[in-house]
């Protein structure tokens, strides 16, 4: 059944907002066996909008779109929807009343434009929004499914994963799926792929596709079958393929991150980390912290942008820096050694660089970093060159450091 997604908004075309709906929306349907053919923006037209209703449900089974379902008069996607289907907008008092109870439960007042929320299209079923005003609008006509969710995020999530899935696979009757995503990191794509692809057999009904960012690799393994045991078996074959080849640069799969890979390592084995930062600014410490229960591991941190608060907070000698810069395996060394005496921890990384896109030289261009990491057992240093990108330096000096404590920890 193949699907268009469709994202609703000037402030997508105009690049106001990166519209991250039709990513989670694609990514949740093809999880769930589905074919997503196409993904389309259109603006706050009602002329545009109509155009692409029309071209979607011309070539394909099932639309979703998301965004123009508010009460403002930029909010067309009903205008244009009951006009595209020939339908009337239908008042309905039950809805106009629910709206008003739930502003009352938070103590407000609905104001009065919050009433063109209970104008909905004639015959058409809805879906409930749990985080918000606008309800989900699903119309089934002459073998196709056309269904408008709410633009903001956290309600078309709930809405996509409650409501739309469940109601999706009840009409879905094509062959069963298992999709397994395999999260890699410490190896680019390229590298990645000559690796696995030295004795890689590809079964009937099995593909596999690389999935780059800044934080690693997503390898996503889908398999077809005549049920879903066949399914399930192909794709474990190919899962168990990649595991051997590939297996110390797989850190976890399906929603595993790396942050919290390591932390539940950390938490198995009792120990703590604490981190001193230059480059990053924070996001190492901010990274770790975003686990839940990470106080059980996470003791603290230094944000050492300056060289005075590397001599001064973690005791880095002043002629280290003198004698081989502030970006350097020396730094890098003293930075996490010094960070782990101060803070007393089991282990501490460093992240020493140039972000850019200043500060870069002939010896030392931009992107240079160093990470270090310093144990009982262990203390080094490691050399990367990132990129000219500063926030993808960051990010990726981040998940780096991570990796480092990783294979340590596991004594990869």
């Amino acid at each position: 059944m193949d699907i268009e997604i469709i994202t609703i908004g000037d402030e997508i075309l105009t690049g106001f907002n990166i519209d991250t709906n039709s990513a989670f929306i694609s990514e949740r349907l093809t999880s769930a066996g589905f074919n997503v053919r196409y993904i389309s923006s259109v603006g706050d037209s009602l002329d545009a909008m109509e155009e692409a209703f029309k071209l979607a449900l011309s070539r394909a089974k099932i639309i979703i779109t998301t965004g123009g379902l508010g009460p403002t008069d930029d909010d067309m996607t009903k205008r244009a929807v009951v006009k595209v289907f020939k339908r009337n907008l239908v008042f309905h008092d039950d809805i106009l009343e629910d709206l008003k109870q739930r502003f009352a439960a938070r103590g407000l007042e609905m104001p009065a434009i919050n009433q063109n929320q209970a104008l909905l299209p004639q015959g058409a079923s809805f879906f409930p929004n749990k985080g918000g005003s606008a309800l989900g609008i699903c119309i089934a006509e002459s073998g196709r499914v056309f269904i408008s969710l709410p633009g903001v995020p956290f309600e078309m999530r709930q809405m996509i994963d409650d409501e739309v899935l469940p109601y999706l696979k009840g009409l879905n009757k094509g062959k069963p799926i298992k999709v397994v995503a395999i999260r890699t990191t410490g190896v680019m794509e390229s590298k990645l792929a000559e690796i696995i692809k030295a004795d890689l057999h590809l079964g009937q009904g099995v593909k596999l596709a690389y999935l780059p960012s800044p934080k690693g690799v997503t390898l996503r393994v889908l398999a077809t079958g005549e049920d879903q045991d066949q399914a399930d078996e192909r794709a474990q074959k190919l899962v168990n393929y990649l595991e051997k080849v590939a297996g110390k640069h797989i850190y976890g799969r399906e929603e595993d991150t790396l942050e919290g890979v390591v932390g539940r390592l950390l938490k198995d084995n009792d120990k703590t980390i604490s981190v001193a930062e230059s480059c990053t600014g924070g996001q190492l410490g901010m990274t770790l912290t975003s686990v839940s229960g990470s106080s059980a591991y996470f003791v603290g941190g230094v944000l050492a942008y300056s060289n005075e608060v590397k001599v001064n907070q973690l005791d880095v000698p002043a002629e280290t820096i003198e004698q081989h810069g502030a970006v350097s395996e020396e730094t890098a060394l003293a930075m996490a050694t010094g960070c782990r005496n101060r803070l007393g921890t089991d282990y501490a990384l460093s992240i020493t660089g140039i972000a850019g896109p200043e500060g870069g030289t002939p010896e030392k261009p931009v992107g240079l970093t160093y990470i270090g990491l310093a144990s009982a057992h262990n203390t080094f240093a490691r050399e990367f060159n990132l990129g000219n990108d500063r926030d993808i330096n960051r990010q990726r000096a981040v998940f780096a450091a991570l990796e480092i404590l990783r294979r340590e920890i596991l004594d990869i």
